[in-house]
């Protein structure tokens, strides 16, 4: 007896990974973005009370709610929130920058400071102070801005533009990175007054931070953090290789430059602000995506939460070491930083044999 097979189904349209995912996925992540944000609290909260003189919550919260003008309050207000809220907005910028980086040149090891483009604001910066008698953070924002895009895009270029892969990427920035900083140091030695305003700076440092500091960075950085968000889906089809965005519908250039625009903004307003902190944008990234997996809709807000924890975390941690002084949040990001570069580069290189 024959049966008659019933006809097969049309091709639709290939479903996104996204749609493939469990339906507890979604509040999987929301609830991990939630317990980040907590996270987040609390190390804002450990900012605000632990430095070279420790405070108890009940002082914070006197600080913070009932200001009188006492000592304690004066600490709170004047010294420790602006030094917090600077670290919240850079290290969100950072962490950001680092996730759109690795999506752009489809390079796990892309980070702002291993690929030379915080170096290349931290030289604009010192040309500006050393040269043309800079003195206001305003002018150092621009200065940073034009560093940072130049040094973006010799990279990329040195690397191999579209043949690049990431260690060629990684030797070029680190090339990069090495002569910029070789003249940066050549300047300040040679300029003993830019040597005096910009010992702490070249190492990364929130010790400075003021709320007039955040008022001037805070816009550029916003815009950055708006355009990450308005590209997230195109970087997700990016990141499949230029064919298969193409298929998918997204303008590989608009994407690009956006991409860029985004990184200068946020890479040269953090750095004009505290000097150039390494390794937020490599570790944060990775650590986002073994909890989200490869949407850049979640990895961005997970990366923009997240990075302040590690920058504020790492700079109480600089504030206890060494008291009564500090060990600059600049150093301790590096120290912290170098192993997870180390196991990534091995890693890649033992996937790749």
């Amino acid at each position: 007896m024959l049966v008659e097979s019933p006809p097969n189904p049309s091709p639709g349209p290939i479903a996104a990974p996204e749609s493939a995912a469990p339906p507890g996925r979604h509040a999987v992540r929301a609830a991990g973005l939630l317990v980040a944000v907590a996270a987040l609290v609390l190390v804002c909260l450990a900012s605000i009370a632990i430095g070279a003189k420790g405070l108890p919550l009940a002082d914070v919260w006197h600080g913070l709610f009932h200001y009188a003008g006492s000592s304690d309050d004066v600490l709170v207000r004047k010294v420790r929130i602006p030094r917090t809220v600077l670290g919240l907005i850079v290290g969100a910028a950072l962490g950001l920058a680092g996730a759109v980086m690795q999506a752009l040149t489809r390079n796990p090891l892309a980070e702002p400071g291993l690929l030379g483009v915080n170096a290349g604001a931290s030289a604009a910066v010192v040309s500006a102070i050393s040269f043309f008698g800079v003195t206001s953070l305003t002018g150092y924002v621009w200065f940073a801005f034009a560093g940072a895009a130049i040094v973006s895009v010799a990279v990329y270029l040195l690397g191999g533009s579209r043949s690049a892969n990431p260690v060629r990427l990684a030797l070029a920035g680190t090339a990069v990175t090495a002569a910029l900083y070789g003249y940066v140091n050549a300047v300040q030695l040679l300029d003993s007054a830019a040597l005096d305003r910009l010992r702490f700076w070249t190492v990364g440092s929130l010790a400075s931070a003021n709320m007039e500091t955040v008022g001037k960075v805070w816009p550029f950085i916003a815009l950055g953090v708006l355009l990450t968000l308005l590209i997230a889906r195109p970087l997700n089809a990016l990141e499949m290789g230029d064919d298969t965005a193409r298929s998918l519908g997204a303008h590989l250039t608009r994407t690009r430059v956006l991409a860029m625009l985004a990184v200068t903004l946020l890479c040269g307003a953090a750095t004009a602000a505290c000097g150039p902190i390494v390794f937020i944008g490599l570790m944060i990234p990775h650590l986002v995506r073994a909890i989200t997996g490869p949407d850049m809709r979640w990895i961005l807000p997970y990366a923009a939460v997240l990075s302040p924890v590690l920058l504020l975390g790492a700079d109480v941690v600089g504030r206890v070491v060494a008291r009564p002084s500090e060990l600059q949040v600049g150093i301790v990001t590096a120290l912290l930083g170098g192993p997870v570069f180390i196991h990534l580069v091995r890693r890649k290189r033992m996937s790749q044999l």
